[in-house]
C-alpha cells in the first residue's frame, strides 16, 4: 500500500500537517484562511498574474505566490501581515482605478467586488461609467469596462473547452481582452459552454441568469438531464425556482465543466405550455380531469383490452430520460399487472447493437472503461461519433489530450471538429464500417502488430479469424469504403503500435443494417491488439440520452429482465422475487409493436417519455400503425407530436429537477438524482404514477413503495452486479457497476483478468453485405441524420429554451459540388424527397460532407426529417438505419 508522505508547516503561528506536493493556497483553503486569488481557478494551472495571493515564507523579504509555491517540511507561512495587506490593497487599488463602482454596489458578491469591500477601497473609487454592454448572446452579457485583465476567461476557454474564443491584444494600458469575432460576442466561435462567465471574478462576462434571478438561496447537487455523459451539476434555487446551473468542480465525470445544454437549457421546466394536469380526449377534444378519473379510465380501457384480446395486445415503452427506478417499475408493471413482455424503450432503438455485440463477444453490453481513461490513452479511435457536439464534455477532454500530443484516428463520413486534430481521418462512404475495420484488422495481422501474448492467453477462434480476414486487404476495402489504402494502413499501425489505444463510438456505427456487426468489428480490433481490460483502452459507446444505459439495464426490453437477465432462463427467479406468475414468451420490441399495430394485433400502447411518431423512421408508416391503435396513454412533460395526434389520455410528469432517483451514465456509473424544486401542484414522478395505476388495477401489493430508495433496494435484489450500490454510497459522485458487495469499490475497468463471458473471448469473422438502401437515378444522394450541439433529440426540451435563438431549425448540409449542380444557394429552402416521404428545410453549403452525401439533424418538428428516412433495420436487433436514406434534393421552385 502506498504511504502518503506528510509535511509539517506553521501557518500564522499554528502548526499543521498536510500531504506533500500541495500548494500553499491548497492548504490555506483547507484551514479556511482566505486570501485574494483573482487569477486563480482550481480547474486551471496556476498563473500568478494578479499577485494578490502573495504570502511571506520563512521570513524571506520577497513575497511568494501561494498558488504556485509548494509546501515543504518546516515551512513558516504568514498570510496577513500588515506589509502583505498593504501590498494587496495597492494591487487592488490599481485594478479598481477605472472600474465602475456602481457595479460593485449592484453585485457585492462578485469575487473582485468582495475584496474591494473587504479592504475598504470602494470609498476611494471614482464614479466611472459602465461601458457599452454587449447583449447579443442569448445567455451571456459582455461588459469589458469590468475586465481586470486576470485572463481567466482566456485560459479556461483554451485549457478546459479548447475553443480559443477569447484573445489578449495590445500591451500596457492599451491591453484588452476581445472575442474572436472582434465585434458582437454572438458572432464569435463561442459554443456557449459558459465557462468564461463561470470563472470571471467581476462580471465582465456575466450569465444573464445572474442578472435576472440574482444569487441563489442554496444549491443542490444533481445530474444533468441531457446526454449519457452524466455531468454533475450544482443547481441554484431561490423561492422554489431555479436561478442557474454551475458545474460540480469535483465531479470525476465533467471536472467542473458543462456544455450549453447542461448549463443553460433548463427553462423548459417552467415553459408556459408544460402540461400540469391529467387530460382525457373526448370527442376529439382534450379535457382536464382529476388523477382519480384519469387512472380509473386507463384501468378500465386496459382491462377491456386484456379481456377481449389478451395481455399481448398491449405494449408499454419506458424512457431513457426517466430514472432507473421509474424504468424498473414500468417494466415490472408490464409484466406483473398487464401480463406481457411487450416492453421496450428508446435505448434499444438506437443503442442495442452495441449491447448485443459486446454481450455476444465479451459478455457485458456496456463500456469497458471509464472517462478517466481518456487521460491515460495515447491513441484515440473515434468511430461514428461527432463527440465535440454530441458529448461535448468528453469531446473537450479528448481535445485537450490531442493538444498534448495524443494520436486521433477519426472514422466519419463528415469532417467534424476532431478532424483538425486527427492524424488520420478515414472519411469513409456511409455504411461501410465493416470493410474498413476488417481491412485494419488485416493490416494488423499481416504486419504482426497484434498482441501475441493476449491472443494466446485470452482469445479463441484465432485461426478461423485469420483465414477470413486475410481476404480483406486495404485495396479491397478501399474500393468499397472509398478510403485510400495508405490511410487504412497508417491508421492501423498507429492504433496497434501507439498503445494504450481507446475507442469511443456512437450512432454512426450502430444505426445501420449491419450495426451490430459494426460494433463487433471494433471489438475485434481491441482484442487483436490487447487494447481491452487495461487503463487507457477499451470499447466505449457514447450514449445519446441521460439514462440510455439504465433504462435498458432495468429491463425495458422484451427479451430480458432487470440486469439483462434473459426472460427464457430467469422467469422463475423473477416470479419468486415479485411473488407473482409471469408471461413466458418473449415480447415485442417497438418495431415489432408497430408492425403488430399495423396488422390490428396490438390494440393499445402506454408510452413514457418518448415521442414515437416524431423520432421513428418512415413517419408515414409509423403513423399508420399508431392510428390503428384503439387506445394510447402518453406520460410526458409536454404535448408532443405523438400525444397531439394519437393519444387518448395524457399523464403529466415531474422533470428531473423535481424528483429523486438514479441515472446510469455511459461509463456504468450509477449517479444520484436529487430533488431540486417541488413539481407543480398535482404533478407526480413516473414511478408514483405507476404505483397509483397498479393500485387502481388491483395489484397494489406488488408496488408498495414510498420512495425511490425502496425501489432501488428491490433492484439490488434483482441484479447482483449492483447489490453493493446503496443510496448512502452514492454520495457524492456515484459508483460504477459491477459492485456486488457493500465493501466493493466499484469497477472502473471491465475484463481485466477474465471476460464476463468466460476466460476467453472469441473473435468474430464478419462478412459485409451492403444495405438495400442504394442510390438510383431518381434518388442519387445519400442522407445521413444525426445530432448537433444546441438541440436534443426531438427538441422537446431545448426548443423551449433560448437554445432556439442560437439555432432555430434543422439544416440540410450539402457539398458545394452537389449544391452547384442542383442550383442551390446558402439558406435557400430546399425540398428533400425519398420513396418514403418528403419535407423542406434550409440549405447549408458545407464542404465537410462528402460529395453525394447529405447531413441533417432531426430535432425540429416543423422540418420533421423522419418523414423521409428509411425503415430498414439492423439484422440482429432491429435498430433503424437512420444513417442511410436514398434521396433527391429539389429547388422549391421545381415543385
Amino acid at each position: 500500500m502506498f504511504e502518503r508522505h506528510m509535511v509539517k508547516v506553521i501557518i500564522n503561528g499554528k502548526a499543521y500537517s498536510f500531504e506533500e506536493g500541495k500548494s500553499i493556497l491548497d492548504v490555506l483553503k483547507v484551514i479556511q484562511v482566505h486570501v485574494p486569488t483573482l487569477c486563480y481557478d482550481e480547474r486551471l494551472p496556476a498563473a500568478h498574474s494578479c499577485r494578490t495571493c502573495l504570502v511571506k515564507v520563512n521570513e524571506d523579504p520577497k513575497l511568494l505566490p501561494s498558488c504556485m509555491t509548494r509546501i515543504a517540511n518546516g515551512m513558516k507561512i504568514e498570510t496577513h501581515l500588515p506589509e502583505i495587506e498593504e501590498y494587496r490593497k495597492g494591487i487592488l487599488r490599481m485594478m479598481a482605478e477605472e472600474y465602475p463602482v456602481s457595479t460593485v454596489r449592484a453585485y457585492p458578491e462578485k469575487e473582485f467586488h468582495h475584496w474591494l469591500n473587504y479592504y475598504g477601497l470602494t470609498n476611494e473609487m471614482k464614479d466611472n461609467p459602465c461601458g457599452s454592454i454587449d447583449h447579443s448572446h442569448p445567455y451571456m452579457d459582455v461588459d469589458m469596462s469590468r475586465c481586470i485583465s486576470c485572463f481567466r476567461c482566456v485560459r479556461i476557454c483554451n485549457k478546459l473547452q479548447g475553443q480559443f474564443v477569447w484573445h489578449v491584444i495590445n500591451r500596457g494600458d492599451r491591453l484588452k481582452v476581445i472575442s474572436d469575432s472582434k465585434d458582437s460576442f454572438n458572432n464569435s466561435s463561442c459554443v456557449s459552454c459558459g465557462a468564461c462567465a463561470d470563472t470571471c471574478p467581476t462580471g465582465a462576462i456575466e450569465d444573464k441568469n445572474v442578472i435576472r434571478y440574482g444569487l441563489p438561496a442554496h444549491t443542490v447537487r444533481t445530474v444533468c438531464a441531457y446526454c449519457g455523459v452524466g455531468c454533475e451539476i450544482e443547481v441554484g434555487v431561490k423561492n422554489n425556482t431555479i436561478t442557474g446551473i454551475h458545474a460540480a468542480v469535483d465531479s470525476p465525470v465533467n471536472r467542473g465543466h458543462l456544455c450549453v445544454k447542461g448549463r443553460y437549457a433548463w427553462e423548459y421546466s417552467v415553459s408556459s405550455d408544460r402540461i400540469t394536469h391529467p387530460m382525457i380526449r373526448r370527442n376529439g377534444e382534450w379535457e382536464v380531469t382529476s388523477w382519480e378519473e384519469a387512472l380509473h379510465y386507463c384501468s378500465q380501457r386496459l382491462q377491456e383490452m386484456v379481456g377481449q384480446h389478451g395481455p399481448d395486445s398491449i405494449g408499454i415503452l419506458g424512457s431513457a430520460r426517466a430514472t432507473n427506478e421509474d424504468n424498473y417499475l414500468i417494466q415490472k408493471f408490464a409484466r406483473t399487472v398487464i401480463g406481457t413482455n411487450n416492453v421496450d424503450c428508446c435505448a434499444r432503438v438506437c443503442h442495442q447493437p452495441t449491447a448485443k455485440a459486446m454481450s455476444l463477444i465479451l459478455g457485458t453490453g456496456a463500456a469497458t472503461n471509464s472517462f478517466n481513461d481518456i487521460e491515460k490513452a495515447k491513441t484515440f479511435l473515434l468511430a461514428g461519433t461527432n463527440t465535440c457536439e454530441n458529448h461535448p464534455i468528453v469531446g473537450a477532454r479528448i481535445k485537450q489530450m490531442a493538444r498534448k500530443g495524443a494520436n486521433l484516428i477519426v472514422v466519419d463520413p463528415r469532417k467534424t471538429e476532431f478532424t483538425q486534430y486527427a492524424k488520420f481521418h478515414l472519411q469513409l462512404k456511409a455504411g461501410t464500417n465493416i470493410p474498413l475495420f476488417n481491412a485494419m484488422a488485416q493490416v494488423i495481422i499481416e504486419e504482426g502488430l497484434y498482441d501475441h501474448q493476449f491472443i494466446e492467453e485470452r482469445i479463441e477462434g484465432w485461426e478461423e479469424y485469420k483465414r477470413v480476414i486475410q481476404e480483406w486487404t486495404p485495396e479491397r476495402a478501399s474500393k468499397i469504403c472509398r478510403v485510400h489504402p495508405r490511410l487504412i494502413r497508417g491508421a492501423s499501425r498507429m492504433y496497434a503500435n501507439n498503445t494504450p489505444s481507446i475507442c469511443f463510438h456512437g450512432l454512426g456505427i450502430t444505426e445501420h443494417t449491419q450495426g451490430t456487426e459494426g460494433v463487433m468489428a471494433l471489438v475485434n480490433l481491441a482484442l487483436l491488439t490487447g487494447n481491452i481490460g487495461k487503463p487507457g483502452t477499451g470499447i466505449n459507446p457514447l450514449r445519446g440520452q441521460n439514462n440510455v444505459q439504465g433504462s435498458s439495464a432495468m429491463g425495458c426490453d422484451p427479451s430480458v429482465y432487470t440486469g439483462m437477465a434473459p426472460v427464457e432462463k430467469e422467469k422463475s427467479r423473477f416470479e419468486k422475487l415479485w411473488q407473482t406468475l409471469l408471461p413466458g414468451n418473449r415480447g415485442l420490441n417497438l418495431p415489432e409493436m408497430l408492425e403488430a399495430a399495423r396488422k390490428g394485433k396490438l390494440k393499445s400502447m402506454w408510452i413514457v417519455g418518448y415521442d414515437v411518431s416524431f423520432t421513428m423512421p418512415d413517419a408515414n408508416r409509423t403513423e399508420e400503425a399508431l392510428r390503428n391503435l384503439d387506445f394510447m396513454v402518453i406520460q410526458d412533460m409536454f404535448m408532443n407530436e405523438t400525444a397531439q395526434k394519437f393519444a387518448d389520455v395524457f399523464l403529466p410528469v415531474a422533470t428531473s429537477f423535481e424528483k429523486e432517483g438514479t441515472f446510469m451514465n455511459s461509463e456504468r456509473r450509477i449517479q444520484k438524482l436529487r430533488k431540486v424544486i417541488s413539481p407543480p401542484a398535482g404533478v407526480m414522478a413516473d414511478w408514483e404514477i405507476i404505483c397509483r395505476m397498479a393500485e387502481v388495477m388491483g395489484k397494489k401489493d406488488l408496488f408498495v413503495f414510498s420512495s425511490t430508495q425502496e425501489i432501488w433496494n428491490e433492484v439490488r435484489k434483482a441484479w447482483h452486479a449492483v447489490y453493493g450500490i446503496t443510496y448512502e454510497r452514492l454520495d457524492p459522485s456515484g459508483l460504477q457497476w459491477p459492485c456486488p458487495t457493500i465493501d466493493h469499490a466499484g469497477t472502473e475497468i471491465l475484463h481485466q483478468d477474465t471476460f464476463t463471458i468466460g476466460s476467453r473471448a472469441r473473435l468474430r469473422p464478419l462478412d459485409y453485405t451492403p444495405t438495400r438502401e442504394q442510390v438510383s437515378a431518381l434518388y442519387p444522394l445519400i442522407l445521413i441524420t444525426g445530432r448537433e450541439l444546441y438541440h436534443f433529440n426531438a427538441g422537446t426540451m431545448t426548443y423551449r429554451t433560448p437554445n432556439k435563438d442560437i439555432l432555430n431549425t434543422d439544416f440540410l448540409h450539402i457539398h458545394p459540388h452537389d449544391a452547384y449542380h442542383i442550383g442551390l444557394e446558402e439558406n435557400e429552402l430546399a425540398n428533400i424527397v425519398s420513396i418514403y416521404g418528403e419535407t423542406a428545410l434550409p440549405v447549408v453549403i458545407d464542404p465537410s460532407v462528402r460529395k453525394g452525401e447529405l447531413f441533417a439533424t432531426f430535432n425540429n418538428k416543423d422540418v420533421f426529417i423522419n418523414k423521409v428516412t428509411s425503415p430498414l433495420n439492423d439484422n440482429y436487433v432491429q435498430t433503424p438505419e437512420y444513417k442511410i436514406t436514398a434521396v433527391r434534393v429539389e429547388k422549391m421552385s421545381a415543385k
